[in-house]
């Protein structure tokens, strides 16, 4: 397993917590709720979109940090980074544990979204205790006449070393364990039902299929129709309520991707304790030899 973060590094989260006499922090902003908190003067937003999108135009202020950039190789996309690697991306966009981070995504579809969710996941579990996502993305910023730039914002790079608690990660190890039933947990399948029953796979994917014992529960069953806005809270627990979750819960998907939409709004709007992230989900578990079931 990886590492945890300390108890005094928790501590230390929480005196920064409340340390910000802003107005409570949303995990989930509208473009009103983040136009305030930009007139604060007190957030920081991080354009995960690829550079070319960002120099189109970006919200003011904003630093490009490109959603591959947090993710693994092609070959196995939702590995985890290192720690080297995880504290040059960290650093490269300027951020520090001080800061309120928002991300912003492109919103042109809801799978943008989980981009989004597991930049997020990454930096908490990297130490990061405020922390927010643009719900509806940039699209959704550009639909309600905000403010917008061209003008690119160059960080000064930040200082501090990082790696990831297992708080909210599920490894391979665990994942094992949960299949040959030496541990117990619910583990939650967020593709398209095509995938969990095997008939489609992942490009990169060497066979298909889901993982023995799991429950599908699509992550679009956190938005509303086609809308690519995820739902709020009091929906997101109305919602939780019919999904397939244990005392432990595991989302997993492909590559760590739909999984992380599934997280957020499972642990961060509904606010359900024990709930992880399997992050290389089926193209890792593939890759390192794991059997395959056909979803039922």
């Amino acid at each position: 397993m990886l590492k945890r973060l300390t108890i005094a590094a928790a501590a230390a989260a929480f005196a920064i917590t409340s340390a910000h006499a802003a107005a409570p922090w949303k995990k989930l902003m509208s473009p009103d709720e983040l136009s305030a908190a930009m007139a604060d003067g007190d957030v920081t937003i991080v354009d995960i979109r690829d550079p070319k999108a960002y120099a189109t135009v970006h919200l003011p202020g904003a630093v490009n940090a490109p959603y591959p950039s947090w993710r693994g190789p092609a070959d196995n996309p939702g590995e985890l980074l290192d720690d080297a690697a995880l504290t040059a991306v960290i650093q490269g966009a300027g951020l520090d544990p001080e800061d309120r981070v928002v991300i912003t995504h492109a919103g042109t579809d809801q799978t943008d979204f989980g981009a989004a969710a597991r930049v997020y996941w990454t930096l908490k579990s990297a130490g990061f205790p405020e922390l927010a996502i643009l719900n509806g993305g940039v699209r959704g910023w550009v639909a309600a006449d905000k403010p917008l730039s061209v003008d690119p914002t160059t960080p000064t790079p930040s200082t501090g070393t990082y790696s990831l608690s297992d708080e909210w990660l599920a490894d391979r190890d665990e994942i094992a364990d949960i299949v040959s039933g030496k541990q117990d947990a619910a583990l939650v399948d967020a593709r398209p039902e095509a995938f969990f029953k095997g008939e489609k796979k992942h490009k990169v994917a060497v066979k298909a299929g889901t993982l023995k014992g799991a429950k599908d529960f699509p992550y679009a069953s956190f938005f509303n129709g086609s809308d690519t806005e995820v739902v709020d809270e009091t929906e997101a627990r109305a919602i939780l309520a019919n999904a397939p979750v244990g005392s432990e819960t595991v989302s997993f998907c492909n590559t760590g991707h739909w999984a992380a939409t599934n997280w957020f709004a499972m642990s961060e709007l509904a606010g359900k304790d024990n709930v992880k992230l399997y992050p290389e989900s089926m193209v890792g578990w593939v890759k390192g030899g794991g059997e395959t079931v056909t979803g039922k």
